[in-house]
């Protein structure tokens, strides 16, 4: 499964930096897009129901010495959903669900990570979907090795607090409210500063 960067969001969030000019080769922050990936799981009928996002843009900074310095934007691009089927990508597109063609993107951002010992973080930030922003807590591991970092996670979400499938598909017992959001960021070490 490949996942590729949309140039539309370079334009968008130049402005945006993660990186400290302070930093040191112990910080993580280059994105391996290529061994990264953003799925989610959502229940429907009582049956689980997986998908995934063809494209996402992700700018991470961590430090596993200094994780309160560490940051975290994730953009994704809506309209590359695969939800199984060329219908179900057509119907969450719809506005009934997403409503991509008014926001195409979802972005969650994290100002801070938080480490809660043996290898576990939690980034607490603001997830924004469909012009709706709330606060969520993204609790995660991190396994170094080298000069590699993957972080995995999820994050729960309630699609109803972001307006995700109105009228007849707010009926929770067809889909369920809860989605479980799951990411798998590999991340390369930053190059020393040179002196």
């Amino acid at each position: 499964m490949k996942h590729l960067s949309f140039a539309a969001a370079a334009i968008i969030f130049t402005s945006f930096t993660l990186l400290s000019p302070t930093a040191v080769a112990n910080e993580f922050g280059v994105i391996l897009v290529e061994k990264s990936g953003i799925t989610f799981v959502s229940k429907q009928m009582g049956a689980p129901s997986e998908g995934h996002f063809g494209k996402f843009v992700a700018r991470i900074a961590f430090d596993p010495t200094k994780p309160e310095q560490g940051r975290a934007q994730i953009d994704v691009d809506l309209t590359s959903i695969d939800a199984g089927s060329a219908d179900a990508n057509e119907e969450v597109n719809s506005k009934t669900w997403f409503n991509t063609r008014e926001f195409p993107t979802a972005r969650f951002v994290a100002p801070s990570l938080k480490s809660l010992g043996g290898g576990r973080y939690e980034a607490a930030g603001k997830m924004t979907i469909k012009g709706k922003t709330r606060d969520v807590i993204a609790p995660f591991t991190a396994k170094i090795d080298g000069n590699t970092a993957v972080l995995e996670g999820s994050i729960p979400i309630q699609r109803l607090q972001y307006g995700i499938g109105d009228g007849v598909w707010a009926d929770t017992s067809v889909v369920a409210d809860e989605v479980h959001v799951r990411f798998h960021f590999t991340l390369s070490a930053m190059p020393a500063p040179r002196k």
